[in-house]
């Protein structure tokens, strides 16, 4: 009997690329069993949903100091504080997205399109259409026009939607670099990659809490480093993509230990 072929499992496949898994869930287990989890995981939770939100921001070009992301509560002014706050949203809405996205995840981007915008612009919340122009530049690659957009995302979401034996972090990297690549909607692609890169890595069970900010992490790696592996993904090549995971499996790594500073400070305070 034939099996359906599994393109994200067989990723993970590509040399170093199960060091990386590997890593990410001795890291992610460390964090998980510090003691001061057991009595305050949820204040790690928030202070992680609030470096993530950061660290995406900055990735899209509002590089904030995290007192002032914590300070502010107006985020309607300038497009730097508009991207900020739209990171902020992202973050909220990701855990509600949960149980949607193994069934939908078309409608989940969506929802997290029009979230980020904040808008009642008729394109907030769909993909462009034919001769539509991206507002993302700080991404270079060419831009995939309307109707590849559409297979690809159609694929994507059937790839979800079927399950894979993929390791959580193979699978978070393809769904973050598919969309960064294909930048399907108008705006805010970078915030919305990322979050569904959160998404999956929350309910894939690697990181059940949410405390593991990889956005955080990438933000950390820096706009080049993270721009230079994204190239890599895009080229498609067995190298190319194997740097792309080992990136995002490094941020995954950077966001633990930012939560595990939390924690030793929380436990410093306590004692």
């Amino acid at each position: 009997m034939s099996t359906t072929p599994d393109p994200i499992a067989a990723l993970a496949t590509l040399p170093g690329v199960a060091d990386s898994v590997d890593s990410v869930r001795k890291a992610v287990d460390r964090v998980y069993g510090h003691r001061i989890m057991r009595r305050r995981s949820n204040e790690i939770t928030s202070e992680a949903a609030l470096r993530g939100a950061r660290g995406s921001a900055a990735l899209s070009g509002a590089e904030w100091a995290l007192e002032e992301v914590r300070r502010r509560s107006d985020f309607s002014g300038d497009d730097e504080a508009r991207t900020v706050g739209g990171a902020l949203r992202l973050t909220a809405e990701a855990g509600q997205l949960l149980s949607i996205w193994r069934q939908s995840p078309l409608r989940v981007l969506a929802r997290l399109h029009l979230v980020a915008a904040a808008d009642s612009a008729e394109a907030a919340g769909r993909p462009r259409l034919a001769g539509e122009t991206v507002e993302e530049p700080l991404i270079e690659l060419p831009l995939p026009d309307a109707d590849e957009v559409a297979g690809r995302l159609e694929g994507l979401s059937q790839l979800i939607i079927a399950g894979s034996s993929a390791p959580a972090l193979v699978m978070a990297a393809v769904v973050h670099g598919e969309l960064l690549s294909l930048r399907p909607f108008g705006s805010h692609n970078g915030l919305v990659a990322r979050a569904a890169e959160r998404i999956v890595l929350v309910g894939s069970g690697l990181d059940p809490k949410s405390i593991c900010p990889a956005e955080a992490g990438h933000a950390e790696l820096g706009r080049a480093s993270y721009l230079a592996a994204l190239d890599g993904y895009a080229s498609g090549t067995p190298d190319g993509m194997a740097a792309w995971i080992a990136h995002c499996g490094k941020a995954v790594e950077l966001g633990v230990r930012e939560s595990t500073a939390v924690c030793e400070a929380l436990q410093r305070g306590a004692a």
